[in-house]
């Protein structure tokens, strides 16, 4: 694959190590950032992520830019946009690359919010443009949804879907352009009902984090929802689902536990307090506690035998 070149635009967090991925698979990577100043940070960024992944970055594979008029587009085979979540910004950047980008490269936009039929209407090459969705930390999460605008062609979902398979990613497709694609959907009815159970005083926020991690989450790095209720059996989930669905939050707006929070400017660690108060120390300790059990867990998916729930 050293032939092959990825441009990624936007140099933040999520930006660094989308590059890392593509790096790690012995890319090269064109990395646009419109500020030099902060390329000496997004290059840090990038190599330790690169080695987190177990990988080193050949000299010279990395390569910054300022501007996207910039780049060189000989070997470019995809390119990814993962700026901030402003669609005036995406807009602009997908109408300069509709424009530069030689015909048949396939783009995705990282946005997490933004339905890639809005970011890309009226341009001439809609059909060559879909959400890319990846979770941070983008290089030690292997999700990446692959979501389809209205213009959007098959063939790119699976040009898409074949340069993420072969990196190691675990793609999915979304069929459809709808708010959160696939996977937030289902976190957020999971945390509207978190934040419920709290705000109903059934559990505190540790022990909620408790009964995910140490029960139906630590499944979940084996089997997903649907192979569980395979081995489960429907008809025990129909019964308990016939249970206990009524009493389950259906609100369309959140709860009162959570806005207290951002009421009270308590966002989490990007403040410092939450539902408990940070430190530098224990932001640190705990991110770096993170991060290596994703990389064991990431292991064990590699390691573990497929199943039908896994992506083909």
């Amino acid at each position: 694959m050293n032939d092959r070149s990825a441009v990624v635009v936007g140099c933040g967090i999520m930006g660094c190590d989308i590059a890392a991925i593509f790096l790690a698979g012995g890319w090269s990577v064109q990395l646009v950032g419109h500020s030099p100043s902060k390329w000496a940070g997004a290059q840090e960024r990038v190599a330790k992520s690169v080695q987190q992944l177990g990988s080193e970055q050949e000299s010279g594979s990395l390569v910054f830019h300022s501007r996207i008029e910039d780049i060189s587009w000989a070997n470019v085979h995809i390119v990814l946009e993962s700026v901030t979540e402003n669609m005036e910004i995406k807009k602009s950047i997908f109408s300069t690359l509709d424009r530069l980008a030689p015909a048949g490269v396939p783009m995705g936009s990282n946005s997490s919010s933004m339905r890639i039929t809005d970011i890309c209407a009226g341009l001439k090459t809609a059909e060559r443009m879909a959400n890319t969705h990846f979770f941070q930390p983008a290089h030690l999460v292997p999700l990446v949804e692959i979501a389809k605008g209205e213009r959007t062609e098959a063939s790119t979902l699976d040009a898409l879907h074949q340069v993420f398979r072969s990196l190691g990613r675990a793609p999915v497709r979304v069929n459809r352009d709808v708010p959160g694609f696939l996977a937030n959907r289902i976190q957020h009815a999971l945390m509207r009902e978190a934040f419920a159970v709290i705000d109903e005083g059934l559990a505190t926020a540790e022990d909620v984090d408790v009964a995910v991690r140490f029960g139906f989450g630590f499944r979940y790095a084996a089997a997903g929802p649907m192979l569980l209720k395979e081995f489960a059996g429907f008809d025990t989930q129909h019964a308990a689902a016939t249970v206990i669905y009524p009493s389950l939050c259906n609100d369309s707006a959140p709860g009162k536990t959570l806005t207290d929070l951002v009421t009270r400017g308590r966002f989490g660690v990007k403040a410092k307090k939450g539902f408990r108060d940070w430190t530098d120390e224990a932001i640190a300790e705990e991110c770096q506690r993170y991060e290596t059990a994703l990389m064991q867990a990431a292991n064990i998916l590699v390691l573990g035998r497929p199943h039908a729930d896994e992506p083909s």
